[in-house]
């Protein structure tokens, strides 16, 4: 039976027509993905489908009826749930207090019934096998937990169909493998699961179907046991993709980053970093992994100078670093990849080449005592859009107006193209898909060619793998696992990012 349909879906926004007569057809009780590259339309269609946007034309059919969805509270009233890659839950309100916000059980007519509310919950919870403490704060619980709260939720509210975006994003290899058993549980109970994903592995083990989609269209909709992981890749991208990564092997050099006793505090004053110590040599990539929130960040934001150090030293390429700031550091050889490539890489509203000269834009030959030269400028940027491929070849384009895996390539021509000896690479692929990770795996490797040292922070463990010569795991701002690619394997990472396991390198 037919548990949701989209029929010939066009959405435009200026100048990009993001869902081109989009079509599919979902079966009750099935688990079906949707890949796609970054811009290829994934997101629209299910914000359409939620209820956060309108279509221009087309039609949402839910359990062979024609729906009229208008508003998200449309969408929730016909059973549909959606679990957003970045959860909308209180930090500060306790599990049950986020499970039932906005339909709390009452007592008196008017009372807010906590005990009552708590009973549901573990009862819901115990229903689905999704184990919780009702009564723990939302804030002291790790992210996989904090996402079976998000199912539970929307469970509450009676959702037959329910839409992950990018899901696994956050999560361990375990707690990816506790979500997959909850799908197959979901299934089991006859509910419809949307996947919304980039990595194709997982979608291969997952999905029961497959769609993908390209430039706004649907370009094939598939059974796994049908394709595999090349095939999809090829019709996402419409070429052939490199998938594993091309380890190369470099001789190591001097010490181009260290720090020694290394504690820093988070913005609210916690320790966030612990006597961390470790380095970076020249033609190595040194990675960081575990869970996101346990010290990362804080890591960051001191070696940039956005955080000053409780205690310890951060040295670049032979230079102890007192009083870091940003301008110091890439004067010292630091190139810098961003997480957060709208906040942090680009002023969005500035055009490509802008961006694209940012930092040394008061430099020659891009200034002359504070006059910008416009013709050495834009040569150079044009020179860049073409060496980075950067798609569309337009200078004078709003950053805000490439997609995400182009926003990407314009940080990494402006920072790979500026002198440094050390590279910091913080979530360098996050959100891309498969093309455009393809490329910065390409250009960090050719980096590590060159002798350039890299700190590579990844949520990633296939790029950690793949990528490092060596591996350091924080956990709760400690490193706790010191290993390498050949020492290790998922598995056993995954176990120190939850703190389950220490190990030291041989």
């Amino acid at each position: 039976m037919e548990a949701l349909s989209a029929k010939n879906i066009v959405k435009r926004f200026p100048n990009v027509l993001a869902n081109d007569n989009v079509s599919l057809s979902i079966e009750k009780g099935e688990i079906f993905a949707i890949v796609g590259e970054n811009g290829a339309g994934k997101s629209t269609l299910m914000k359409i489908i939620y209820g956060l946007y309108l279509p221009d034309s087309g039609e949402i059919y839910v359990n062979g009826e024609k729906a009229n969805i208008k508003h998200s509270r449309d969408a929730i009233n016909l059973k549909i749930g959606m679990v957003h890659q970045e959860f909308m839950l209180i930090p500060r309100f306790t599990v049950t207090e986020n499970i039932v916000l906005g339909d709390e059980p009452r007592k008196f007519g008017f009372v807010f019934d906590y005990k009552q509310a708590v009973k549901e919950v573990e009862e819901l919870s115990n229903r689905f096998a999704l184990v919780v403490d009702p009564t723990e704060k939302v804030e002291n619980l790790p992210v996989g937990i904090q996402q079976r709260v998000e199912i539970l939720k929307i469970l509450r509210r009676g959702a037959e169909i329910l839409i992950f975006d990018e899901p696994t994003a956050v999560l361990t290899p375990e707690e990816t493998e506790e979500l997959f058993k909850t799908l197959r549980k979901l299934k089991e109970a006859n509910k419809t699961i949307i996947f919304i994903s980039h990595k194709l592995s997982e979608v291969m083990e997952i999905a029961d179907r497959i769609a993908v989609m390209r430039r706004g269209r649907v370009q094939g909709i598939v059974k796994k046991t049908e394709t595999n992981e090349k095939e999809l890749a090829k019709m996402m991208v419409g070429r052939d993709v490199v998938l594993e990564i091309q380890k190369v092997k470099t001789e190591l050099g001097e010490v181009v980053f260290k720090v020694e006793d290394l504690t820093v505090k988070n913005q609210r004053g916690v320790v966030a970093l612990k006597d961390c110590i470790f380095d970076v040599r020249a033609g190595e990539i040194v990675a960081i992994a575990g869970v996101e929130g346990n010290g990362q960040a804080e890591l960051v934001n001191a070696i940039l100078g956005f955080l000053r150090p409780v205690k310890g030293t951060i040295t670049i390429n032979g230079n102890e670093m007192k009083f870091i700031t940003p301008y110091d550091i890439r004067r010292k050889g630091l190139a810098y990849i961003t997480e957060d490539r709208k906040r942090r890489g680009l002023i969005l509203q500035y055009r490509a080449r802008e961006n694209i000269i940012l930092g040394n834009h008061t430099l020659y030959p891009f200034s002359n005592k504070g006059i910008l030269n416009d013709n050495a400028i834009d040569e150079y940027t044009t020179r860049k859009l073409e060496e980075f491929d950067i798609r569309p070849r337009e200078a004078y384009m709003k950053a805000q107006n490439f997609s995400g895996g182009n926003q990407q390539k314009i940080i990494l021509a402006r920072e790979l193209s500026s002198e440094h000896k050390f590279l910091l690479a913080s979530q360098p692929t996050r959100g891309l898909d498969v093309g455009a990770t393809e490329f910065v795996y390409k250009w960090l490797i050719e980096e590590k060619k060159k002798g350039i040292g890299i700190l590579l922070i990844s949520l990633e463990l296939s790029e950690v793998m793949g990528l490092a010569d060596r591996i350091l795991v924080l956990y709760k701002g400690e490193i706790v696992g010191v290993t390498t690619p050949e020492e290790t394997n998922e598995e056993e990472l995954g176990l120190m990012m939850l703190g389950l396991k220490r190990k030291v390198a041989q």
